[in-house]
C-alpha cells in the first residue's frame, strides 16, 4: 500500500524518493537525480528527506546541503510538515529540525570550529567576505611593492579572482593564468609570492576567507582518521544543485562517502551556469562513473511549469549542446502561444516594448510580480529602469548592489567583527579610519602594537591617544572593551555600536537618515540570531539580497515588476518572462566565447532564462545596442545579430514580431521568421 504522501508524486519522482530506503535501515547506494527545469525537483528532494525520517532515519545523522540558507530552511520546514502529517506525535524527534541543513560554507564553518584544535586552527577565527579579502590582498600587494611596479600589476580584485579559481578548481596557477587570465600570465612568479604572503597574513590575523572554508575542510578530510570520523557522523548526505559544485566540493563529498553509500545528489547539467565561481559541469556528468558499481540515475523530465511551445523551444536550444544527459522535458500544459522573437530598433525601443507589454498583461489580470525581465549582466537593464521609472511602474532588481555592500553597513559589521577578533587587520583598519583625525599611519601603528599583545583590546586602552584626534577615539576604545566583554548581550550590542556610529554617519554622508534606516533594518535582522558570532558568520556566508533600485514607493498592494540577472533568477518562475538582448555579444557574452566550454555555458544560461517562463516568453532582439559606457561617449553603438543559440534550423519553434511596426497586433501563430524583403536574392537575380 502506497503511503498517502507519496501518491501525488509521478512515477519517476517516486522512484527517486524511495530508492534504497526501507524500514530495515541501512544506507542506500549512490543516487543521482537529474531534475529538469520545472520538474518538481524541490518537492522530490523534500519527499526523499521526509521518507528517510518516516523510515527511522536519525535527523542528527542527515546532512543536507543547499546553495542558500533560505533553501535549506524551506526544505527542512516542508519535510517536517510531511512527517508531522504521517507520524503524528512520533514526529517529536524533529523538534530541533534538521540540525545539519545548510550551505556548503556554513556546514564547513561548523565542522572547522568543532575540529579546530585537531587541525591547528583557532576556533574563534573570523570570516572575510569578498571585499574584505580583496582589501587584505591589496595590503599584502602593497607591502610586497607590487603596487609600484614599472608595468601595471593586476588589481586586487583580479588577484583575488585568480587565487580563488586556483583554490576551487584544483588547477595549477600557470594553467589558470593561461586559460582564464592570459593578460596576467607574465606575473606568475610574483602572483605565487603574493598568494603565499596573503595566506600567511590570514593565518597571523586569525581569519579565513570563503575559499578557506572549503579548502580547510577538504584538507582536513585528507587525513584518513578525520575523514572517517566526519563521514561517519552522517548516514545520509543529500546535495541540491549539484551541477553548481566545484572540484573542491566534489572532493569533500567523495572523501566523506568514498563508496557513495547514503549519498544523493540532485541537479541538472543543462542548468550549470556558474563556471565563473569555478563550478564544473563535469561533477554531475561524471558522478555515475565515480563509484563501483556505478551510481543509480533517475531522470525527472516531466515539466509542471511551462507550456508545450515554450518547452519545445527550450529543448531545441539545449538539444544542440555538445555533451549532456539526454532528456527532453515534456508537459501536459498545452498552449498556442509560441515564444516570440521581438525585433526592435535599439535598447530604447526594447524598454518601451517591455513597459507597454507589462502594463497590458497587468490589465489582462497578471500582477506585476508575475512578470520578470531577465538579462545577462546587471548593466543591461539601465535604459529599461529609466523607462519604468518614467511610467511609474514599480520594480525590484536582483543581481545588482547587495545590502551588505553599502559602506555604512560594512562599517558597523567591521566594528562587530573587530570586537570579535581584534587581530583582524582589515576590520580594524576600517574601524580606526572612521575616527576623525585618524589616518592610515595611525591605524597601522595601533594595529601593529595590538597584534603583539596577549590581550589586544586591553593593549589598545593602554596606548596613548594619537595627536589631533577628538573624543571619538576614547569612545571607540570603551565601546570595543564593552563589546569584547559581552555584558550587554546580543543583539543589544548592535544598538551600542549604532549609538557610537551615528554621529560619524551624519558627518560622512549627506543622506544619513536614509542610511540610518538600513542600520535599523540590520538590527531587525540581528534579532533573529542567538549570538554575535552566529550573526557575523551567517550574514557573511549568505547575505540577504536587497533591491538595488526601486522606481518610487511600491503601490499599496506591494506589487512590483521583477528585474533580475539570469544567474539570480535560477530556481524562480514567472507567468511572463522578457529576456533582454538575446543577441550575439550579450548572449553569449562577448567575453564568454573564448572556448567551447565557455560557449556551452552561455547556451545553458539562455536555456535557464527560457525555462523560467510559465505562459509567455519574449526574447528581445535589438538591432543595435550600446555596450556598457558607450552612451556617455556619443552615438557609439554596435549592430547585433540574433543569438547563435537560435540558428535557422530551430526557428520554427518561435513566432516573429517586429516592434513598433506591429505594435498593438498580435503575431500570427504561423508567422515565419526571416527578412521582409530578400534583397540578396534580388541582387543575385540581376545577373542571371
Amino acid at each position: 500500500m502506497t503511503a498517502p504522501y507519496l501518491e501525488k508524486l509521478n512515477p519517476e519522482q517516486r522512484r527517486a524518493v524511495e530508492y534504497g530506503i526501507n524500514a530495515a535501515g541501512g544506507a542506500p547506494g549512490p543516487l543521482l537525480i537529474i531534475a529538469g527545469a520545472g520538474s518538481g525537483k524541490t518537492s522530490t528532494l523534500v519527499h526523499r528527506v521526509a521518507h528517510l525520517l518516516v523510515n527511522g532515519a536519525d535527523p542528527d545523522r542527515i546532512l543536507l546541503m543547499t546553495f542558500s540558507r533560505r533553501a535549506a530552511s524551506d526544505l527542512t520546514r516542508r519535510a517536517e510538515t510531511i512527517c508531522t502529517q504521517v507520524m503524528g506525535e512520533r514526529a517529536g524527534i524533529l523538534a530541533a529540525g534538521l540540525p545539519w541543513a545548510g550551505t556548503f560554507h556554513s556546514i564547513g564553518v561548523r565542522l572547522l570550529r568543532e575540529y579546530a584544535e585537531q587541525i591547528g586552527l583557532a576556533p574563534d577565527f573570523s570570516i572575510h567576505d569578498r571585499e574584505d579579502s580583496a582589501d587584505l590582498m591589496n595590503l599584502v600587494r602593497d607591502e610586497l611593492g607590487y603596487s609600484r611596479t614599472e608595468r601595471r600589476f593586476p588589481a586586487k580584485v583580479t588577484c583575488l579572482e585568480i587565487y580563488s579559481r586556483v583554490v576551487n578548481s584544483g588547477a595549477a596557477l600557470c594553467d589558470v593564468l593561461n586559460e582564464s587570465f592570459p593578460w596576467c600570465a607574465s606575473w606568475e612568479i610574483e602572483l605565487r609570492s603574493l598568494f603565499a604572503a596573503y595566506v600567511e597574513a590570514k593565518q597571523a590575523q586569525g581569519v579565513l576567507d570563503f575559499d578557506d572554508l572549503l579548502l580547510y575542510w577538504a584538507r582536513m578530510l585528507a587525513d584518513p582518521v578525520l575523514a572517517e570520523d566526519v563521514g561517519g557522523r552522517f548516514d545520509h548526505v543529500l546535495v541540491d544543485e549539484y551541477q553548481d559544485t566545484n572540484r573542491l566540493q566534489a572532493s569533500i563529498l567523495l572523501s566523506m562517502k568514498p563508496n557513495g553509500r547514503g549519498l544523493t545528489v540532485v541537479g541538472d547539467d543543462a542548468q550549470s551556469i556558474y563556471a565563473f565561481r569555478a563550478a564544473t559541469v563535469r561533477n554531475i556528468l561524471d558522478f555515475p562513473s565515480a563509484f563501483d558499481p556505478a551510481a543509480a540515475v533517475v531522470t525527472l523530465d516531466r515539466n509542471y511549469r511551462s507550456t508545450k511551445p515554450i518547452l519545445d523551444a527550450a529543448n531545441a536550444v539545449i538539444g544542440l549542446a555538445k555533451e549532456r544527459f539526454t532528456k527532453n522535458l515534456w508537459t501536459d500544459r498545452e498552449g498556442r502561444q509560441r515564444p516570440e522573437l521581438v525585433t526592435v530598433r535599439d535598447d530604447t525601443e526594447q524598454a518601451r516594448f517591455i513597459a507597454t507589454r507589462v502594463l497590458e498583461n497587468r490589465e489582462a489580470g497578471a500582477t506585476l510580480k508575475q512578470q520578470a525581465v531577465l538579462f545577462r549582466t546587471a548593466s543591461h537593464s539601465a535604459v529599461l529602469e529609466v523607462e519604468l521609472t518614467r511610467r511609474r511602474i514599480p520594480f525590484v532588481k536582483f543581481g545588482g548592489l547587495k545590502f551588505l555592500d553599502s559602506a555604512h553597513v560594512k562599517d558597523v559589521l567591521a566594528l562587530l567583527r573587530f570586537a570579535q577578533n581584534p587581530r583582524d587587520l582589515v576590520g580594524g583598519f576600517r574601524v580606526m579610519l572612521l575616527v576623525p583625525g585618524a589616518g592610515p599611519a595611525t591605524a597601522r601603528r595601533t594595529l601593529e602594537a595590538m597584534a603583539t599583545a596577549a590581550d589586544p583590546i586591553a593593549a589598545l586602552g593602554r596606548l596613548p591617544v594619537p595627536p589631533r584626534i577628538g573624543g571619538e577615539w576614547a569612545g571607540l576604545v570603551t565601546l570595543l572593551a564593552t563589546l569584547r566583554g559581552g555584558a550587554a548581550g546580543w543583539p543589544a550590542q548592535l544598538e551600542q555600536v549604532r549609538g557610537w556610529y551615528e554621529p560619524i554617519l551624519e558627518r560622512l554622508h549627506d543622506d544619513a537618515s536614509t542610511r540610518l534606516a538600513d542600520l535599523l533594518q540590520l538590527q531587525g535582522i540581528a534579532a533573529g540570531y542567538p549570538s554575535r558570532e552566529r550573526f557575523l558568520t551567517e550574514l557573511t556566508l549568505d547575505p540577504p539580497a536587497a533591491t538595488s533600485d526601486e522606481a518610487g514607493v511600491p503601490s499599496l498592494d506591494n506589487d512590483y515588476l521583477i528585474l533580475s540577472t539570469i544567474h539570480s533568477a535560477k530556481g524562480q518562475e514567472w507567468r511572463s518572462v522578457f529576456v533582454l538582448n538575446a543577441v550575439d555579444g550579450c548572449i553569449p557574452s562577448d567575453l564568454g566565447t573564448g572556448s567551447t566550454r565557455e560557449v556551452e555555458e552561455e547556451r545553458r544560461l539562455l536555456y535557464v532564462a527560457m525555462t523560467r517562463a510559465k505562459d509567455d516568453l519574449h526574447l528581445m532582439l535589438p538591432q543595435r545596442f550600446y555596450t556598457h559606457g558607450q552612451r556617455a561617449k556619443g552615438d557609439r553603438h554596435v549592430y547585433a545579430s540574433r543569438t547563435r543559440f537560435i540558428p535557422r534550423e530551430i526557428l520554427d519553434h518561435f513566432d516573429y514580431l517586429s516592434w513598433p511596426g506591429s505594435q498593438g497586433s498580435a503575431p500570427s501563430s504561423s508567422a515565419s521568421i526571416g527578412p521582409r524583403i530578400d534583397i540578396a536574392a534580388q541582387m543575385r537575380g540581376m545577373w542571371r
